[in-house]
């Protein structure tokens, strides 16, 4: 049995040109673009849709019972290959390309372009201009929403929500320390597959903290391992910096400095910081050895 603290490791024998995390395809349908790479009974072009809810998930198989692979945050892209008829579509994330089944109650068409992001690490969306009134949604970090004017301390979104500005930065603003970013996760729950401060896995919380710095990430830890800078020689390992990765089959760590990382983990369940060589030693007794150390 694997130990809890670790992700589930993806089969690494696949071509990696089409891996099944990034690549619309099922034997039965598959992407237009994909047509002549790949086999299937029939292509097609998709539709894109945004998401509109708060967080969506986005699962292995059509059901509420599947696994959770990741989640899809307000104002992010979809395109739609399939839908069941059932309340399930299966699409591509324009994010990170992931592709798994969201609900179809999650989406909507395209409206306005976003113009801003949530840069808190959770925020409120009032139905008017006062932190008394009763909140109408939760968005996370990194949610997209179109400001269409302000109003004193707030934003008023084009479906006429009301954010504190100071919760909010314009699209594109990156974020000078993705590390200290991470450092703020401290204390959120893990949750496999997530990717907010309401619930975190380990390279769930690299992707939203590169991401936040305007670095590029992949979803999983095995994509963050292959993708993701360059691999430290042992004789470089000795003094390891903040923003280095910690990489373990399946798991990732973010170090903070020469003798700390902070991840999210089963262990814990949660987000913490703690020191770096007894938290690799407890690794290694439940059977698992770091795979590499990663510089950005």
């Amino acid at each position: 049995m694997r130990d809890p603290e670790h992700d589930l490791s993806h089969d690494p024998s696949h071509d990696p040109r089409y891996d099944p995390r990034l690549t619309p395809s099922r034997g039965d349908i598959a992407a237009k673009y994909l047509e002549s790479k790949v086999q299937a009974d029939r292509f097609v072009t998709g539709e894109e849709f945004e998401i509109i809810a708060a967080i969506a998930p986005v699962r292995e198989q059509p059901s509420s019972n599947a696994m959770l692979m990741t989640q899809a945050l307000r104002g992010e892209g979809v395109t739609v290959y399939d839908r069941n008829g059932e309340g399930w579509a299966w699409g591509q994330l324009s994010g990170d390309g992931y592709v798994g089944w969201l609900p179809d109650a999650a989406l909507m068409k395209p409206a306005a372009a976003p113009t801003h992001m949530v840069s808190a690490l959770r925020t409120f969306a009032f139905p008017g201009p006062s932190i008394k009134l009763p909140p109408a949604d939760t968005l996370v970090m990194g949610s997209k929403i179109a400001v269409a004017r302000e109003d004193g301390s707030f934003a008023v979104t084009r479906d006429g929500h009301y954010l504190p500005k100071a919760h909010l930065a314009p699209l594109g603003h990156c974020e000078p320390d993705f590390v200290a970013v991470a450092e703020r996760f401290v204390g959120t729950p893990y949750l496999w597959g997530g990717k907010s401060s309401l619930g975190v896995d380990c390279s769930g919380l690299v992707q939203m903290s590169l991401t936040s710095a305007g670095i590029g990430c992949p979803r999983d830890s095995d994509m963050q391992q292959a993708g993701l800078g360059r691999a430290l020689e042992p004789h470089e390992q000795s003094s390891l910096l903040r923003g280095d990765l910690i990489f373990w089959k399946g798991h990732v760590a973010i170090v903070r400095d020469g003798s700390t990382m902070v991840h999210a983990n089963a262990h814990h369940m949660a987000t913490v910081i703690e020191p770096i060589e007894p938290a690799i030693a407890r690794i290694k007794q439940a059977g698992s050895e770091v795979a590499a150390i990663k510089r950005l």
